[in-house]
């Protein structure tokens, strides 16, 4: 460790401030595309801006990213990009996979910008990274291999170039044989069809009757893997029931899809600790959201009347949605912010909370989803500002529930791990 006498540290900081603010820039220079930008780029931005993929532009080579900087600059700076929209002033703040940029970066970024975006030099800029196709599983490499069971829709389905939104109900044997836990899966549209399918939700329907939800797919979300030790179980001889909202062409071509489900199973013979859940939760349909008003607010409750330990919090709002919050209400009246999101109808994300902070919620609590939309001009994503708006199925029309995952816990097993939430406070304190 070096320890500096304070008459050091103070001579330094007189030093520093007696610099002129051109020797402060000749100690730091701007920072360079080549060694600061790129590789934050790379490693955050291209798996879509690059060619063929879902974004508007490409971010791959050094002229487009100079040429696109003060948007890039203005769309980090307010967090927009890369999208993951988790407030970080409040509730819960340890998720996993978060795809959001630090502040160094941000601030690299927004300096090279500010700086004229210098390229640097070209023999220090990272590899390009390669990408499979975009019909490639994405959690193929995480899983370590290929879905174990891959279920499409059962005949490819056209969106016509003129067609209005269709909500379609398929059905598919998944041709199990035996009962299987299901540890992680995918809905994965067909390229072509990609830009008409808006969301994809599937649940299973047993033969000797019952079944349940499965799966959900929509704009901006990839894949679910079930925390450790959880898993859904599917029974030999189910039969896949697909909900799938297509949307109208937006740019005037026929598109054709045949959406797949990639299910990735826990080992033969391995039952999990507990059987995750995925439910909406505090749907609110008696939506009013009047034309021309920029702030309103919708709220929903949801009784729990079993303890239970959430592992992801989704919201699910449509055009106007701009935030969403998720609160506990406990018996005792005491209320507790767990997470809180703004909204961008073109990315459904699920925040998967770390195992150490996955919300643990005893029975007798009150869900409290709060969702605020705005119906104004000043909202890109609303149709016609001038009209009012409720709930309903179109993308045109609004919703309000959030996606909670979950798992159910008895009362020995809630008291257990509140325990040992309390130790591992208390051990973070010393």
């Amino acid at each position: 460790m070096l320890i500096y006498k304070k008459v050091s540290v103070f001579v330094s900081a007189i030093f520093t401030l007696s610099l002129a603010p051109s020797a402060l820039a000749q100690q730091a220079p701007a920072p360079t595309f080549a060694e600061h930008v790129a590789p934050i780029i790379y490693d955050n931005c291209v798996e879509c801006h690059r060619p063929g993929s879902i974004a508007p532009m490409t971010l791959i080579d050094y002229e487009t990213v100079r040429a696109w900087g003060p948007v890039i600059k203005d769309r980090v700076e307010q967090r927009k990009m890369p999208p993951y929209f988790i407030d970080k002033t409040v509730g819960v703040q340890s998720f996993e996979d978060d795809r959001s940029l630090t502040d160094a970066e941000i601030a690299t970024i927004s300096a090279w910008v500010d700086g004229g975006a210098p390229q640097g030099d070209i023999n220090n800029m990272p590899a390009v990274p390669q990408f499979q196709d975009n019909v490639a599983w994405t959690l193929a490499d995480e899983m370590g291999r290929p879905p174990d069971l891959i279920i499409p829709i059962p005949e490819p389905f056209t969106v016509p170039a003129d067609g209005p939104n269709w909500w379609m109900t398929f059905y598919s044997e998944t041709g199990l044989t035996e009962d299987r836990w299901i540890k992680a899966f995918e809905t994965k549209p067909s390229a072509e069809g990609f830009p008409v399918v808006h969301h994809a939700v599937t649940s299973m329907e047993f033969p000797e009757g019952g079944g349940g939800f499965l799966s959900e797919y929509a704009l901006g979300k990839t894949a679910d893997i079930n925390p450790p030790g959880t898993g859904q179980l599917i029974k030999a001889g189910t039969r896949l029931n697909w909900n799938v909202h297509y949307a109208a062409s937006p740019d005037g071509l026929d598109r054709t899809d045949r959406t797949r489900l990639g299910l990735w199973f826990l080992p033969e013979g391995e039952d999990p600790e507990h059987e995750l859940i995925r439910s909406h939760m505090a749907d609110n349909e008696d939506l009013d959201l009047p034309g021309g008003q920029e702030v309103i607010r919708t709220d929903g409750y949801e009784f729990l009347d079993k303890n239970i330990r959430i592992t992801a919090f989704q919201p699910h709002l449509h055009n106007l949605g701009t935030r969403q919050c998720l609160e506990v209400i406990y018996q005792d009246n005491r209320r507790q912010t767990l997470s809180c999101a703004d909204w961008d109808f073109g990315w459904h994300i699920a925040y998967n909370y770390t195992e150490d902070v996955q919300p643990l919620i005893p029975k007798g609590s009150m869900m409290h989803v709060t969702s605020w939309f705005n119906n104004s001009a000043s909202n890109p994503w609303a149709g016609d500002s001038r009209n009012w708006v409720g709930f309903g199925q179109r993308s045109t029309d609004d919703m309000s529930f959030s996606w909670i995952s979950y798992y159910e816990l008895t009362d020995e097993e809630y008291e257990s791990a509140v325990a040992d939430r309390h130790g591992q406070l208390a051990a973070g304190s010393d």
